[in-house]
């Protein structure tokens, strides 16, 4: 353990300790105004660090970033802290983690429950459900790796849905309207079109290189994704194994790419689309309003592009290989827009019967 003061007066603590696994691992935080700061924390990070939860779930937290972050992407972990440090630390933050009851869980998800913003909606289902399985998740690794006899969250009712409401798509037609809309503007007609037409995750469109496009043979090789974060682009694997992916573009998509590049010159591993979801945003509320189309998610250019597989007749499991997912994905999340074959079947199963 060392305290230090840095050449702006502050006060730096660093702590070494060594995780769940015996690992050594060491835990720096700065900008500390008084010694005695930092030295509280210091001791505080010690006590949690050695197995005890018998510290304030702020101390904890520390803790459980220490041993989490390095194991998940990047972005997936600004996304985690986004939700514990806005909506879990500032309730549970001065609280001794071995005495939070299942009853403060209730309180808390009451106090989030209730929340309306400034036009009166409230929390997403969704969005509740991810915040409570965070809290969650950081109890249980209290339980399994630090001493804690129980999670005080496995006693009370989950928030929340794990369920979004109404999946919003358009329809061929309405994404054309749309793309004529947006042509005025060559880059963002261009990322609509294999957001539209391959089905990519934003992130994996944001992310590709000239590299990546084999034009002789129509396919896009899905090998990254882009984010941006806090104020810094960083390029990471995809989302899972699955997403490593090769995807086959229609021939008039590989034309355009083709013509525009042609005219916007991008080095070979340089970003084609070097711009980030916020212009993207703009952009699709830009072409819905010109458009009179109905406003939806960039992602639900990912459900359309689905929902146009499955009128096209395509199986679940040719569209999950195509998308990068499980078939079974497919089929469970997308069940409503699958037709109704039932009478196809029966009327089929009668003409075999009938050697017809």
């Amino acid at each position: 353990m060392s305290v230090r003061m840095e050449p702006n007066g502050t006060w730096t603590a660093q702590v070494w300790y060594r995780d769940y696994n015996g690992d050594s691992r060491h835990k720096t935080k700065r900008g500390f105004k008084l010694e005695e700061e930092a030295r509280a924390w210091e001791d505080e990070f010690s006590s949690d660090a050695e197995g005890s939860v018998d510290s304030t779930f702020a101390a904890f937290y520390e803790v459980y970033e220490a041993d989490m972050r390095p194991r998940l992407r990047e972005h997936t972990w600004y996304t985690k802290s986004y939700m514990i440090e806005g909506k879990i630390l500032p309730y549970f933050g001065n609280m001794r983690v071995n005495e939070i009851e299942p009853i403060d869980v209730v309180r808390w998800q009451n106090r989030l429950m209730a929340y309306r913003n400034e036009k009166g909606e409230p929390y997403a289902p969704t969005y509740l459900r991810s915040v409570n399985n965070q809290l969650s998740a950081i109890f249980n690794h209290a339980v399994r790796y630090y001493g804690l006899k129980s999670n005080p969250c496995a006693k009370t009712t989950r928030m929340g849905s794990s369920k979004g409401g109404e999946m919003l798509f358009w329809t061929k037609d309405e994404y054309l309207r749309f793309a004529d809309a947006v042509a005025d503007k060559p880059d963002s007609f261009c990322a609509f079109e294999v957001l539209y037409w391959c089905g990519l995750r934003v992130g994996e469109l944001l992310a590709l290189t000239p590299d990546d496009i084999d034009f002789a043979r129509a396919v896009v090789f899905v090998n990254k994704s882009y984010q941006r974060i806090k104020g810094r682009d960083v390029v990471t694997d995809p989302k899972t194994p699955k997403s490593v992916r090769t995807v086959a573009m229609p021939g008039f998509l590989a034309d355009e790419l083709a013509d525009w590049l042609q005219g916007h010159p991008v080095a070979h591993d340089g970003r084609m689309f070097p711009f980030t979801k916020d212009r993207m945003h703009h952009e699709m509320t830009r072409g819905c309003k010109a458009a009179g189309v109905k406003r939806i998610r960039i992602h639900d250019l990912r459900h359309s592009h689905v929902s146009l597989l499955i009128d096209m007749g395509y199986s679940a499991v040719a569209i999950a290989d195509r998308l990068g997912h499980e078939s079974t994905d497919i089929t469970f999340r997308y069940a409503h827009p699958f037709p109704d074959r039932q009478g196809e079947i029966a009327r089929a199963l009668d003409a075999t019967k009938a050697g017809i």
